[in-house]
């Protein structure tokens, strides 16, 4: 074979490796994000079927909450020192077989009880997606990669109640966890031919990091769960989140001077995996709140089925599929730091913009507009933000910075949930279309301030500086370490074709 006809099977190679690898880890990702909302509107029906108190019910959206949250940063170590395609095929079995068990569950024990095992299937597979993606994709084409990659999760954290109310109001609510189980069983053989097996630093597991740190996002998760329901000064609750944060203070004086820990705190050095971090967890936090707010909203306020609703909040949860494959594309040329920053202040001002025009019959046109303008935001922000938490550490951490963004994350969203609705019950109530407003309205406004204090905070993310190879590379900010060089350029293992 000729040299040219040599390079060209191996493009040709590399590239379909980079499709299989995009197509397998975005099905995994939105499998996982889908699930933390997708049961809500639901509920209901299992009721119906299964029994059970209220308590009961929120546990079967609470198992799988914490489980994922918990495990995230754990989930990616042991991918790191036992191989990433390896954990990820564990993963998704695990995650795969709690979901058909789940659908099969005879009783609201045992369906929760699943759901805690999908948790964890989640955790190791989620953090993994991203840097199996990364392995896989040639440095000048990620930008794209992860726009397509952020569209899909963001679409599936943003539609779980419109996909669990479809499922439920027109099949039956076991098909919220049946609709898993074929993806997982297709998805197995394809990880386990398509993906490159790649390693981290090969460190043993750092056990009692693991343990301090998910017994603090554990203890803070739940407290944040249980606190609109048992008080905010229960003895429970406010054990649990007193106890959570004394455990994340010693995780974090532990990691400074652990000798391999989970997370090294030399990370949060560089101004680029802070500022990435803290904006993702107040995206998370605004974001989440709002449509777990907004959704009942359409439903109780103004008359539409789980479906409609769903279906009208498109405009703002169906925009990043869109938006964010252009977002990828543009935070390549320019950077991901202003793109991160104007998507969180479109998501703000969209906001602001529904808590201003929100009535107890407020007509579909007229939040039309803050729909739009807070999809376009939440695209904006998707993908340049999967960029900078991938190249702001060495190519060997990916898999725990990855990690560690998913669970703040996690954390951020079950925060939003918990002091939107706070601020909701103190403002109104359920009583009636206008007590509902009353409260909505405050909660969102507040949604719209954190997420624009998100925006602040990816001000705060080194500018990408140019330099002579045509702006595609970029070198590293003024007072970080060169592992942590402003992005977008990544410092990682070269592609390689799966084997």
């Amino acid at each position: 074979m000729s040299q040219h006809g040599a390079r060209r099977t191996t493009h040709h190679t590399r590239r379909g490796g980079v499709v299989w690898a995009l197509l397998i880890t975005s099905v995994a990702g939105f499998m996982a994000a889908l699930d933390n909302l997708v049961v809500t509107t639901a509920l209901p029906s299992i009721r119906e079927d299964l029994g059970g108190a209220l308590h009961d019910l929120e546990w079967t959206v609470s198992a799988y909450t914490l489980t994922f949250a918990v495990l995230l940063m754990f989930g990616a170590a042991l991918g790191d020192r036992f191989g990433r395609r390896r954990l990820f095929l564990v993963g998704l079995t695990v995650f795969t077989g709690a979901s058909a068990a789940a659908a099969v569950a005879p009783g609201i024990d045992s369906l929760i009880a699943a759901r805690a095992v999908q948790g964890v299937g989640a955790a190791i597979m989620m953090p993994l997606t991203l840097t199996l993606l990364t392995a896989a994709v040639p440095a000048e084409r990620r930008g794209m990669a992860y726009g397509i990659w952020g569209a899909v999760n963001g679409l599936a954290v943003a539609s779980g109640p419109l996909v669990g109310g479809s499922l439920t109001e027109h099949i039956s609510w076991q098909w919220i966890f049946w609709l898993n189980v074929p993806l997982g069983l297709a998805l197995l053989p394809l990880a386990r031919l398509r993906l490159a097996e790649s390693h981290g630093t090969g460190a043993p597991l750092d056990i009692p990091g693991t343990l301090l740190a998910s017994g603090g996002l554990f203890g803070i998760v739940y407290g944040l769960v249980r606190g609109p329901v048992d008080g905010w000064t229960g003895a429970v609750v406010l054990t649990a989140l007193f106890a959570g944060v004394a455990l994340l203070v010693g995780f974090v004086l532990y990691s400074t001077r652990a000798k391999n820990p989970m997370l090294p705190m030399r990370l949060f050095r560089s101004r680029a995996f802070s500022g990435v971090n803290a904006a993702s967890l107040l995206m998370f936090l605004g974001m989440f709140g709002s449509i777990f707010l907004l959704s009942q909203y359409m439903q109780l306020v103004l008359g539409y089925s789980p479906t409609e609703a769903g279906l009208r909040m498109l405009p703002w949860t169906g925009m990043p599929m869109l938006v964010a494959p252009i977002a990828g594309i543009l935070s390549d040329r320019i950077g991901g730091r202003p793109v991160v920053a104007a998507g969180l202040v479109l998501q703000a001002a969209g906001l602001g913009y529904l808590a201003s025009v929100i009535t107890a019959d407020a007509s579909y046109a007229i939040q039309l507009p803050g729909l739009i303008v807070s999809g376009i935001g939440m695209a904006l922000y998707f993908a340049p933000a999967s960029a900078l938490v991938m190249s702001s550490v060495a190519a060997k951490e990916q898999g725990i910075a990855s990690g560690a963004n998913n669970a703040l994350r996690e954390v951020g969203g079950a925060l939003g949930i918990a002091v939107m609705s706070s601020i909701f019950a103190a403002q109104g109530g359920y009583e009636s279309a206008q007590t509902f407003v009353d409260g909505l309205r405050p909660a969102v406004a507040v949604g719209a301030v954190v997420v624009a204090l998100g925006g602040l905070a990816a001000l705060a993310i080194p500018a990408r500086r140019r330099t002579g190879d045509g702006g595609r590379g970029a070198s590293a900010a003024p007072g970080t370490e060169p592992a942590a060089a402003a992005e977008p350029a990544l410092a990682t293992t070269s592609p390689t074709t799966p084997r």
